[in-house]
């Protein structure tokens, strides 16, 4: 009996998202700042001589660049759609050289390769930013923090504010 009710109750599709939940929060940054480290680590990796230093740089680019990788393939198959490449005929053509530059980052210590990758990235950037960019796909701060004129809490007197109130009389 509980196996027919939790088969009523399963979800009949699964969904995929960068986030396993659609939110339609996209930002090429993500990708960017991957991709600046990838490129300081190789900075850092170039400059040693020091041999383990040089293997952990390899491992972490490797691992950065790999992100790299995700985050362009979430903006390219998830934000990017066919209105978008009608505005941008090489859309398809620059995610994926970005998506295989960053695999070259991932087996190389050199540089200029690192540039590559952070040259397309920027290309992606700017077709994000002429198809909506932060203001479609991120939340936008109405005012800033603490501007609103709401009392700030005091953590300690709420806290024994609350205890007292919590005893029994």
């Amino acid at each position: 009996m509980l196996d027919r009710l939790m088969a009523q109750l399963a979800p009949r599709r699964a969904v995929h998202a960068h986030c396993d939940i659609p939110c339609g929060v996209y930002d090429p940054q993500q990708a960017r700042i991957e991709a600046e480290s990838c490129y300081k680590i190789i900075q850092k990796y170039n400059d040693s001589s020091d041999e383990l230093f040089r293997q952990r740089c390899t491992h972490v680019k490797e691992e950065r660049a790999e992100l790299t990788k995700h985050h362009i393939d979430v903006m390219w198959h998830d934000y990017f759609k066919p209105e978008h490449v009608e505005k941008f005929p090489d859309l398809h053509d620059v995610c994926w050289k970005a998506s295989k530059q960053a695999s070259q980052v991932k087996r190389t210590a050199d540089i200029a390769e690192a540039q590559k990758l952070l040259d397309l990235i920027d290309r992606i950037d700017h077709m994000w930013r002429e198809t909506g960019g932060a203001e479609a796909t991120r939340m936008q701060q109405l005012e800033p923090v603490g501007a609103s004129g709401a009392p700030k809490s005091d953590s300690i007197s709420d806290s024994k504010a609350a205890a007292a109130d919590a005893k029994p009389a």
